[in-house]
């Protein structure tokens, strides 16, 4: 099985993938074969880091149940070894995601002179709006 990224991989045995007949159009050749594919991925008892785990968790992503299984529904191509592995990169696509860590943000002061500017057109705009009022003799 090829591996997400370089340091991640995820063993074929942790990976269930059933054969099932796909819906939509396909004349009659639809109803006599399974070319479509169910996978199946128990996150909690996989092989994957912790923090990558709470990751998936934390997708807000439909094909990830509340159980913490990974349903992927394949049924593009015509054949099962196509949908197989469309089934199979898109779950890689998706640890791929999580395995992703964030840039720590660095907080930021603004300078003194954007701070001086910011007040500046505030106070011009503020006397601009002053000017538009009634006029009382």
């Amino acid at each position: 099985m090829p591996a997400v990224n370089s340091k991640l991989q995820i063993p074929e045995d942790e990976v269930v993938i059933t054969a099932i007949r796909a819906q939509g159009a396909g004349g009659q050749n639809v109803n006599k074969v399974s070319s479509a594919v169910h996978l199946r991925f128990d996150i909690t008892a996989s092989s994957l880091p912790d923090e990558v785990k709470q990751r998936l968790f934390g997708l807000s992503d439909s094909r990830i149940s509340k159980e913490g299984v990974v349903i992927i529904k394949a049924q593009r191509f015509r054949t099962r070894e196509k949908n197989r592995d469309d089934a199979l990169q898109r779950l890689h696509e998706l640890v791929g995601i999580a395995s992703r860590t964030q840039k720590k943000r660095r907080p930021t002061k603004p300078t003194k002179s954007s701070q001086s500017k910011r007040m500046d057109s505030k106070t011009r705009r503020g006397r601009t709006k002053s000017l538009r009022g009634k006029i009382y003799d």
